[in-house]
């Protein structure tokens, strides 16, 4: 099928997070709250990481490219959010509905947790093997891997056939929405995009696992009772988040679109779009002795006469 002429383009009304006609204003509370906080903690992070000398390591190197694609993940999405709650029904032409789309993937948490895991197994290696080239060369392949997924998606979903007008129950484009609106056939679409998401989505989460399972045996094997707690308790957490991510990327993304539930996209869209966006920041940096000094050190300079 040839590529939609966008002369004569769809327009897609997005019709927010409930239904319903009425305005929520406690939701927009809610979400601006969020908005906030996680504009907060992710910009901060991106100025402590540039700024202060004692963040130079690679852990926080990857930190701060991931707090920049964490506010970018709530950008791109929450702000039409808000609008949605206090006005329902917010038209979004076609091109910026795929725009939408494009900017919305991120796999810098296998790269994290690879990070980690050579940390804590090997540590007197950890400066030979992760070196500044090797951390560049991991967020450049983070990013290429993104990107080229993104394209992707938006290629072979923006050949479809849509509605001249068409209602989106949600609040962003995601490629379950687009599928589950297409009046042409979506089983060519649908093959490669379930095909090549499960490789790309599937690896970065078993490199996390196998990358904390590994700290963890390695963890009880050495450590103390008090120092098996503290990893548990950092590792724990952090596994939570990782969970919470892949787990309602996964339920929303790999299953046929005739199984499409806007409730339940809705509400997993949430968790991996506004939530763990939002945590990453104070569950991987904000707790940690070297960024808390940070911040304490900016924000003296700050007040400094």
């Amino acid at each position: 099928m040839a590529p939609t002429n966008f002369t004569s383009a769809p327009v897609f009304l997005l019709l927010g997070l409930v239904d319903g006609t009425d305005a929520h204003l406690l939701l927009f509370l809610l979400f601006l709250g969020v908005y906030l906080l996680n504009a907060l903690g992710n910009l901060s992070m991106v100025v402590l990481v540039r700024s202060d000398r004692a963040l130079r390591s690679p852990m926080y190197y990857f930190l701060g490219h991931l707090s920049l694609v964490d506010f970018g993940f709530a950008t791109v999405t929450v702000p039409r959010l808000l609008v949605i709650l206090l006005h329902l029904g917010q038209a979004v032409s076609f091109q910026a509905c795929f725009a939408q789309m494009y900017f919305f993937v991120s796999y810098l948490l296998a790269a994290m947790s690879y990070d980690r895991a050579v940390a804590v197994c090997q540590p007197l290696r950890y400066v030979a093997l992760m070196t500044p080239r090797r951390c560049a060369t991991l967020v450049c392949a983070s990013w290429a891997v993104a990107h080229l997924h993104s394209l992707l998606h938006t290629l072979l979903l923006s050949t479809l056939s849509y509605p001249r007008a068409a209602p989106v129950r949600h609040f962003f484009c995601d490629v379950t929405v687009m599928l589950s609106l297409a009046t042409s056939d979506t089983s060519t679409a649908e093959m490669a995009i379930f095909s090549e998401g499960l490789a790309v989505v599937v690896a970065p989460l078993l490199l996390v696992t196998l990358s904390y399972v590994h700290i963890l045996v390695m963890v009880l094997g050495v450590c103390s009772a008090g120092g098996r707690l503290r990893t548990f308790s950092t590792c724990g957490t952090r596994l939570v988040v990782v969970a919470l991510f892949f787990g309602s990327v996964l339920s929303v993304y790999f299953r046929p679109s005739s199984a499409y539930s806007a409730r339940h996209d809705r509400l997993a869209s949430v968790v991996y779009a506004v939530i763990t966006p939002t945590l990453n920041p104070f569950i991987y940096g904000l707790r940690n002795k070297e960024v808390k000094g940070a911040l304490k050190r900016g924000l003296r300079w700050r007040a400094a006469p």
